[in-house]
């Protein structure tokens, strides 16, 4: 029986904190808290990073410097459990890749 390969596309989050210490990507594809992903900032103070995600929908925030932040970029929204909202990314598995952010 052949195995069914489930295509990934790349997709960039992408956030613009030139004087943040730091900025970690949290949502249900990294278990939230449990195994965040922590962005990398260039010269120009925009944090960025890029992971590889099957078709879905996905719910991420930011961590900036300790405090959650929405994605000022992202009009995808969905209410969370805490009384704020989740920003949601769409990978739509086409073969191009995607920007968040």
């Amino acid at each position: 029986m052949a195995k069914i390969k489930i295509a990934k596309q790349k997709v960039t989050f992408s956030y613009a904190a030139p004087h943040a210490e730091s900025v970690v990507l949290a949502g249900d594809f990294t278990g939230w808290e449990h195994a965040p992903l922590v962005l990398k900032k260039n010269k120009s103070g925009v944090w960025a990073k890029t992971v590889s995600l099957p078709a879905g929908e996905y719910e991420y925030r930011l961590l900036v410097d300790g405090k959650w932040q929405d994605d000022p970029q992202c009009s995808n929204r969905r209410a969370n459990q805490f009384g704020g909202q989740n920003c949601v990314c769409i990978v739509n598995g086409l073969t191009s890749d995607a920007v968040v952010g």
